[in-house]
C-alpha cells in the first residue's frame, strides 16, 4: 500500500480513537465507544501489517489466537469486583510490550542488512524513553496487582529512603540512556535500562496503600500509554504515536479528576501515606454507648414510610458482591412508590467507575446513578440514606476535623438525611484508619451484617410486612 492510503488508514483509526474515548464518557454509550475504538485498532493494526510488507503472517496469527483465548478466559472467568485487578494487569503488559518492541527495534538496527525504521538519532532516545516508562508500568503494575488481589499486604508503608533510592536510580537510567544514544550498538546499555527502571517501578508502588490504589491504576494507565507514544517514534508510526499520546492524556486527567476527589496532590499519593492522627478522636470515644444496633426488621418498618431513598454503594458491596440484592431492594421500594438513588463517590471501590460497572452489571438504570456534586444538594430531603459497605466516603471527619487524615475530602453528606442505615460487618475502620462518627450518629442505625445477606435479610423482612 503507499503511503498516502496508510496515513489515511491511520487518521480514520485516530477518529474513531477520539469518538470512542468520546462515547466511554457515558454509561448509555460507552458500548458503542468500545466497539469504535476497537474497529479503530483493527484499522490500524491491518494498516501496519501491509505497511511492514510481512512476508509470513503465522507468529502473528498464532499471537492473535492466543490473545482471544486468553481475552475470552479473562472476560468470562474474571468477577467484576476484581476488574480493578485486571486493569491493573492489563497497564502493565501495555508497559511490558512497549519495552520489548522498542528493545527488538535496538536489536534490528545493529543488522546491516535491516533498515531501521526510524534514523539512530531519533529511534535510541525514544526506545530508552519507552524501556524505562515501559518498564516501570509493567513491575508497578504488578505490584498493584498482587495488592489489589490481596497476595501482597495493602497497608501503607513510610521509608522516605526509598525516594531517594528512586531519585539515584532514575538518574542512573538518564545517564544510560545518553550512553545509548552515543553508542547505539552497545545493547548492553539498553538492558541496563529495563534492569534499572524495573527496580523502579517495585520500589515507586511498593510502599503506597490500598487507598491510593485508585489513583495508582490510573497514573499507570497514563504511563502505559506515553509507553505506548515513545515506541511509536521508535517505530515510525504515527497511529502508535497518536493513540499512545491520548492513552497518556486521558490517564492523567483521570489521575487529576482522582486526587481532586481525594483532596490529595498527586505528590502526596506518590510520596505520602495515609496515616491515622495521633491527635484525632480515639474509637472508644467516639462510639462508646451511642452506636444503635439495629435489625432487619426495624430497618424495614424505617423504610416503609421513606419516600426518597438515597443507596451508597462501597467497597464492602463489591466484595459481598451484593449489586443484585441491591437491586432487589430498590426495586421492592419503587414498588412502595418510593423513589430510589444511587449516589456515587468517585473513589468509591478501588478504581474509577467501580461501583458504576457493578450496578450496571445489575441492570440499574443509569438515570438512577448520581454524582456527588449532584446528589449532595439534596441529601437533606432524603428520609432515609443507606450505607452499604463505604467508610471514608461518607466520614464527617472530612469536614469537621483539620488533624484528619481524609480532612478537606469531598464527601456524600448523608449525615444530613432524616435517618441512616449502615450495613457494615463491624466498626472496622476504613482504609484512612480512623473511627467515623457517623456510625455513632442520632439519626443512625447500624445493622451489622454481610453486605448481601443484611441487604437480603432486609427484602425478606419488606415482603414479610
Amino acid at each position: 500500500m503507499s503511503a498516502a492510503l496508510i496515513n489515511l488508514a491511520y487518521l480514520l483509526a485516530v477518529v474513531l480513537f477520539i469518538v470512542g474515548l468520546k462515547g466511554l464518557s457515558h454509561p448509555r454509550t460507552a458500548v458503542r465507544g468500545n466497539q469504535l475504538g476497537a474497529l479503530g485498532m483493527f484499522i490500524a493494526v491491518v494498516a501496519t501489517l501491509l505497511d511492514r510488507q510481512i512476508l509470513s503472517f503465522e507468529w502473528i496469527v498464532l499471537g492473535v489466537v492466543v490473545g482471544a483465548l486468553v481475552g475470552t478466559v479473562m472476560a468470562l472467568r474474571v468477577p467484576m469486583t476484581a476488574m480493578p485487578q485486571m486493569v491493573a494487569i492489563l497497564n502493565g503488559f501495555g508497559g511490558a510490550a512497549s519495552a520489548l518492541v522498542a528493545g527488538a527495534s535496538i536489536v534490528e538496527s545493529a543488522l546491516p542488512e535491516v533498515m531501521p525504521p526510524a534514523p539512530l538519532s531519533q529511534l535510541m532516545p525514544a526506545a530508552a524513553a519507552s524501556g524505562i516508562i515501559g518498564a516501570v508500568t509493567f513491575w508497578g503494575s504488578l505490584i498493584a496487582f498482587a495488592k489489589l488481589q490481596g497476595l501482597i499486604s495493602e497497608n501503607p508503608l513510610q521509608v522516605s529512603f526509598l525516594h531517594y533510592i528512586n531519585g539515584i536510580l532514575l538518574l542512573t537510567a538518564v545517564v544510560l540512556s545518553v550512553m545509548l544514544s552515543l553508542h547505539p550498538t552497545q545493547l548492553g546499555y539498553y538492558w541496563a535500562i529495563l534492569a534499572i527502571a524495573s527496580v523502579v517501578g517495585l520500589l515507586l508502588v511498593i510502599p503506597i496503600g490500598g487507598a491510593d490504589m485508585p489513583v495508582v491504576i490510573a497514573l499507570l494507565n497514563s504511563y502505559s500509554g506515553l509507553a505506548a507514544a515513545a515506541t511509536g517514534f521508535v517505530l515510525n508510526n504515527n497511529a502508535l504515536i497518536i493513540t499512545g499520546s491520548l492513552v497518556g492524556a486521558s490517564g492523567v486527567i483521570l489521575t487529576t479528576i482522582m486526587c481532586r476527589a481525594m483532596n490529595r496532590s498527586l505528590r502526596n499519593v506518590l510520596f505520602g501515606v495515609w496515616v491515622p492522627s495521633e491527635a484525632g478522636p480515639k474509637a472508644d470515644d467516639v462510639y462508646a454507648g451511642k452506636v444503635k444496633a439495629a435489625a432487619p426488621d426495624d430497618v424495614a418498618m424505617l423504610l416503609e414510610g421513606a419516600r426518597f431513598v438515597v443507596i451508597v454503594p462501597g467497597y464492602g458491596m463489591a466484595v459481598a458482591q451484593a449489586q443484585h440484592a441491591v437491586r432487589d431492594l430498590m426495586q421492592i421500594l419503587e414498588q412502595q412508590g418510593a423513589t430510589v438513588e444511587f449516589a456515587i463517590h468517585p473513589v468509591a471501590g478501588r478504581m474509577p467507575g467501580h461501583m458504576n460497572v457493578l450496578l450496571a452489571e445489575a441492570d440499574v438504570p443509569y438515570d438512577r446513578l448520581k454524582e456527588m456534586d449532584e446528589i449532595n444538594p439534596r441529601l437533606e430531603q432524603v428520609d432515609v440514606a443507606i450505607i452499604i459497605g463505604a467508610n471514608d466516603v461518607v466520614n464527617p471527619l472530612a469536614r469537621t476535623d483539620p488533624n484528619s487524615p481524609i480532612a478537606g475530602m469531598p464527601i456524600l453528606d448523608v449525615d444530613k438525611a432524616r435517618s441512616v442505615v449502615v450495613i457494615k460487618r463491624s466498626l472496622s475502620p476504613g482504609f484512612a484508619g480512623i473511627p467515623n462518627p457517623l456510625f455513632a450518629a442520632d439519626n443512625t442505625l447500624m445493622l451489622f451484617a454481610d453486605a448481601r445477606e443484611g441487604v437480603q435479610q432486609i427484602i425478606n423482612a419488606l415482603k414479610a410486612k
